[in-house]
């Protein structure tokens, strides 16, 4: 984030709301209707992070968002997860239906001081986001407990990129096979370890093709979302929004988790409609 800021002349410690893009989520075309279609999943703060003690202040209005969109999944990634629990809104319950919580863990001694603060909040959805992975991560006994439904793992980009070693992809692999839990490898990253030999890889789209072409993607025991429109209608994934992809995705690491496009006509380039898995 720091170093992709710093190209675009842009401060990354700067914290600030977004003013065009805080409401996209409630956006609606001529017609009335959502941009954001029901069954789409919208990745929040992904060059952030959605429990910065600095944004507190705007927190509770992107909550009434997420709640307005109940038929929207939305993707929740913290390394902060120690203040998730005291900045949940007041009707939190047990977790709403749509929202995955999501923990970042690059190396064994983070994976060990933030799973178990997210194993201990209540949420619907839960998982790991190994990226960028730069140590062995053991994830077993977590994995065990059946609250963890995907992990994600990726080698680093960027400045200051360190390595990441296949071998270590292969045991989060094992791991969430035996536990049949969804496991999506996303990309080598840009200095990538296998069988002791060392690769860079400076596109993000080769490595991407990469991870895909590894076959290390196990689909796992199926994440469902009891989405609602309005909070009264529970429908069913028949009903949900397809999405569209392109031929560029057919050898990319993160299609298993890929929202894909809306089709809005702007690309001209040949689709494939394919079903999310």
């Amino acid at each position: 984030m720091y170093y992709l800021d710093r190209a675009h002349g842009s401060d990354g410690s700067e914290i600030y709301r977004t003013k065009a893009g805080f409401a996209y989520p409630l956006r609606k075309d001529r017609s009335g209707n959502y941009l954001v279609k029901s069954g789409e999943t919208l990745r929040v703060c992904m060059t952030s992070d959605f429990f910065l003690e600095e944004s507190d202040a705007w927190r509770a209005e992107a909550w009434d968002i997420i709640r307005e969109r109940s038929d929207v999944a939305f993707f929740l990634l913290t390394k902060r997860i120690q203040r998730a629990k005291s900045c949940l809104p007041p009707d939190w319950g047990d977790g709403w239906d749509n929202v995955f919580l999501n923990v970042s863990t690059e190396n064994q001694r983070r994976a060990d001081e933030r799973i178990p603060v997210l194993l201990d909040i209540p949420a619907k959805h839960k998982g790991v986001m190994c990226a960028p992975l730069i140590g062995p991560v053991a994830l077993g006994p977590y994995l065990e407990t059946g609250s963890i439904d995907q992990v994600i793992a990726g080698g680093e980009n960027y400045d200051g990129y360190r390595e990441c070693d296949f071998e270590w992809i292969k045991a989060l692999r094992k791991e969430c096979e035996d536990a049949d839990i969804r496991f999506c490898f996303i990309e080598t990253g840009s200095k990538f370890v296998k069988d002791g030999k060392k690769y860079l890889l400076r596109s993000k789209r080769l490595q991407s093709e990469m991870a895909w072409k590894s076959d290390m993607s196990y689909t796992g025991r199926p994440l469902r979302f009891n989405l609602r429109v309005r909070d009264t209608q529970l429908f069913s994934e028949s009903e949900w929004h397809t999405p569209v992809f392109r031929e560029s995705c057919e050898r990319c690491g993160s299609r298993m988790i890929c929202n894909g496009c809306s089709d809005c006509g702007k690309c001209k380039s040949n689709t494939v409609r394919i079903k999310a898995l």
